[in-house]
C-alpha cells in the first residue's frame, strides 16, 4: 500500500497555506490559537520540570511508590497536552479536510484521525 500525498489548502487571513498536508515531511500546524499554543508550552514546561524530579528520586533511591506516583502524574499531564492539541487538530485540519476536501482526502483524514485515537487510546 502506498501512502498518498494530499495536501489541502486553507486560506488564512493574510495568505494561503499548505500547511493542513496529509503524508508530507515537514507539515506545519494551521490556526493553532497562540493562547493554546501557550499553554501547552507552559504545560510541558512544568512536565520537564516533572521528569527531571523523578530522574533525582531515582538518582536518590526514593521509595518506589512515590516515584511512580510522580511518574503517573507526568503522564496525566502528557495526556492533557495530547487532548488540547487533538481538540485543535478536529477543529481545523480536520473539520476542514472533512468539510471541502475530495473523497481521497476525506479519507486521508479519516484515517489519520483513527490512527491518532487508536495510538493515544493505549
Amino acid at each position: 500500500m502506498t501512502a498518498k500525498k494530499n495536501t489541502l489548502k486553507i486560506k488564512t487571513a493574510n495568505e494561503d497555506s499548505y500547511a493542513c498536508a496529509l503524508d508530507l515531511p515537514g507539515r506545519k500546524a494551521v490556526g493553532v490559537d497562540p493562547e493554546i499554543k501557550a499553554s501547552n508550552l507552559r504545560r510541558l514546561s512544568r512536565i520537564e520540570g516533572q521528569i527531571r524530579g523523578i530522574q533525582r528520586m531515582v538518582e536518590e533511591d526514593r521509595y518506589c511508590a512515590d516515584i511512580l506516583t510522580q511518574v503517573t502524574s507526568a503522564q496525566e499531564a502528557l495526556r492533557a497536552v495530547a487532548r488540547a492539541l487533538m481538540r485543535n487538530h478536529l477543529s481545523h485540519c480536520a473539520a476542514h479536510a472533512i468539510r471541502t476536501g475530495s473523497t481521497e482526502e476525506r479519507q486521508a483524514m479519516y484515517d489519520e484521525l483513527l490512527e491518532m485515537i487508536y495510538k493515544n487510546a493505549r
